[in-house]
């Protein structure tokens, strides 16, 4: 059954900065911040680490970094969707820019994704594109310029306030991340406050000087926010 997100949420992608002992010791932290902060979180998982970080997790959604579409039978080396669901995925990421895909591509594997009730965390890099893949219906929609994905430059509020905009006019139903250049607690805090559903970071985290921290950081960041937002 395909969890029952809550906003505000927060997203960790792992991309291949760790892996082994390492990835899991930091899908572990993850898990204690969701636990400590009452906080959904997020996690994108390489496929060969998925069903460790499954086994010994307990409050984390873990989302395989990416899918095909293909069916039980033939197919060499393909990443088959039931696999993914048999190995503890909750979800799956589409369309990231370090594994982009044709619109085509994203709608047949958001179709294969609802077959599974598999959660659908789509990105996409521009307002244009942003607007396509709502039409397709996800769950949630990361709208991230390419240039600062890995950078320390976040995105500006003037087009988090328009991806916002753009996916809410065609679906209110669908969430909206930003986590682009995100590498500290004060930009999860400002952008949740500006509207953002949730927010997320890959190398803010793994390039950080110490990533259990600012996992914790970010996390709490997003606790601080939803308190905030009660107010």
């Amino acid at each position: 059954m395909k969890p029952k997100l809550r906003a505000p949420f927060f997203e960790i992608g792992t991309k291949n900065y760790v892996y082994g002992d390492q990835l899991l010791e930091y899908a572990v932290a993850a898990d204690e911040a969701a636990k400590k902060y009452d906080i959904d979180v997020l996690f994108t998982t390489p496929v060969l680490e998925l069903r460790r970080v499954a086994e010994h997790t307990e409050r984390l959604i873990i989302l395989a970094a990416y899918m095909d579409t293909l069916r039980p039978g033939r197919g060499m080396a393909d990443i088959l969707p039931e696999g993914l669901k048999a190995a503890g995925a909750h979800g799956v990421v589409v369309n990231h820019c370090e594994k982009p895909m044709s619109l085509p591509a994203v709608k047949a594997t958001i179709d294969r994704a609802r077959e599974l009730d598999f959660l659908v965390f789509a990105c996409a890099d521009s307002i244009a594109e942003t607007k396509a893949i709502a039409q397709l219906g996800p769950d949630i929609i990361n709208p991230e310029p390419s240039e600062l994905i890995g950078t320390a430059n976040a995105s500006d509020i003037s087009f988090v306030s328009q991806s916002i905009r753009a996916v809410k006019d065609i679906d209110p139903g669908i969430y909206v991340e930003q986590a682009a250049g995100i590498t500290g607690g004060r930009q999860v805090y400002d952008f949740i406050m500006a509207g953002s559903d949730g927010a997320g970071a890959a190398s803010g985290i793994m390039k950080a000087a110490g990533p259990i921290a600012m996992i914790d950081e970010m996390v709490a960041a997003v606790r601080r926010a939803a308190d905030d937002l009660k107010r």
